[in-house]
């Protein structure tokens, strides 16, 4: 198909798809008549919708650097290829929660996908105040099964150790998380930002904090030496797409073989930013109050359906290398395991809180922002919202071992937002 890179726009995509026969099928017509729409709004690429007779697909090619940024900060093409095999190995075990993909050109760096319609960001529809009664039941199962099955619970070692492998070198892109979520927001960073002055004296509060700073190290240590599954790497209500009924998880670019904890503790951190920021988007005061409530019920539901989900799954699991089965067949085995199984879950929940505050404090005090909050238009009023994220942020940070169950988080966020 192609054999260099080059930057695609809205006069030359259509030549780049018309011969593919499936993607050329699904629009119909000739490409003459097709039309390009770059939609991207993201950090990073250039989205097009690409529309024809009989349909749509979305075309993603990644940029040679950080969009958000500009050619200043030159980003590897390769995260095309490792989202797409990210992707690959999500349709495995969660088709219908993920995009169907219709053509990986590595040259282009280019992915041609299923166009979701009508669904929307989650972020936005947070934003919006709409309620979605199947989302922590499809997200708690998205990362059930992509955690799980990509773990050493559930594979030979040989077959994780070559997952590891092929994640590997996707070294840029874990780059930006080690700087962005971990070191930046501790540090004084040309890149930080923040809604000044009004958090101006927190931010400093944080760069001095020493034992706010080991504890988000120890974070990091485990970010870089943990290579428990395959990760997202960047899952927030930003990479969601869905409708009241149905739900995808887009944009892996981020993934790599690392800690479990880290996806989840995306979920429920950028859950209780949107509800921090509804007070933001009231017309009048108390008007989200239950829209508020139902949030935290999710944040709730998320946890709790996952670990259920990942035990069930590692319950039913005969083929994985650590802790194989057949060790544990007596009933003092049997119960030393279900022990075993209940050491882990409660030592998976405190690094995901611990992961949710950090992902938090990264998105108020460092380079890239939420629109929950950033949409905010009155400053004095976002920086409020954002003051009780970053309160509760450093509690789950400092005090992650001390929360017994997700009910205390939600507890703890309803009292940070009742007492500010």
């Amino acid at each position: 198909m192609s054999t260099a890179y080059r930057p695609l726009n809205d006069g030359t995509l259509p030549g780049v798809l018309a011969p593919l026969k499936e993607v050329s099928e699904r629009l119909g017509g000739d490409f003459s008549q097709w039309s390009v729409q770059e939609v991207g709004d993201g950090n990073l690429n250039l989205v097009f919708i690409v529309g024809g007779p009989r349909g749509a697909v979305i075309v993603k090619q990644a940029l040679p650097y950080v969009r958000l940024v500009g050619d200043s900060w030159p980003l590897p093409l390769s995260r095309s290829y490792y989202e797409h095999l990210a992707l690959v190995e999500q349709t495995k075990h969660v088709p219908k929660l993920v995009p169907k993909i219709f053509h990986y050109d590595r040259n282009l760096a280019l992915i041609v996908m299923e166009y979701l319609t009508p669904h929307i960001i989650m972020r936005k529809g947070l934003i919006r105040g709409i309620e979605y009664p199947r989302f922590a039941g499809h997200i708690a199962e998205f990362m059930a099964q992509t955690l799980f099955k990509t773990s050493a619970l559930a594979v030979p070692a040989a077959e994780h150790k070559r997952r590891i492998w092929a994640f590997a070198d996707n070294i840029e892109l874990c780059k930006i998380t080690e700087d962005l979520v971990f070191t930046d927001p501790y540090r004084v960073a040309k890149l930080n930002r923040w809604t000044a002055p009004y958090l101006d004296e927190i931010a400093a509060r944080f760069r001095a904090d020493a034992a706010l700073k080991v504890a988000v190290q120890r974070r990091k240590l485990q970010f870089l030496t943990s290579p428990e599954a395959m990760i997202h790497g960047d899952l927030h209500t930003g990479s969601i797409m869905l409708t009241p009924e149905d739900t995808r998880v887009i944009d892996p670019e981020f993934a790599f073989m690392g800690p479990i904890g880290f996806d989840v503790g995306a979920v429920l951190g950028n859950l209780l930013i949107a509800y921090y920021s509804q007070e933001g988007h009231e017309g009048r005061p108390g008007s989200r109050t239950s829209y508020r409530h139902w949030i935290l019920v999710q944040t709730e539901q998320v946890w709790r359906l996952f670990a259920k989900r990942f035990r069930e799954l590692w319950d039913a699991s005969k083929s994985g290398d650590a802790y194989m089965p057949e060790l544990f067949t007596d009933a003092p085995g049997a119960a030393a395991f279900a022990a075993e199984k209940d050491r882990f879950m409660r030592a998976l929940f405190v690094d995901s809180v611990s992961f949710a505050g950090i992902k938090m404090i990264r998105r108020i005090l460092g380079l890239a922002h939420t629109e929950d909050l950033e949409s905010i238009q009155d400053e004095a009023r976002r920086a409020r919202c954002e003051i009780k994220a970053l309160t509760l942020a450093h509690r789950l940070i400092i005090e992650a071992d001390k929360f017994t169950g997700i009910s205390d988080v939600t507890s703890a966020a309803r009292g940070i937002f009742a007492a500010h």
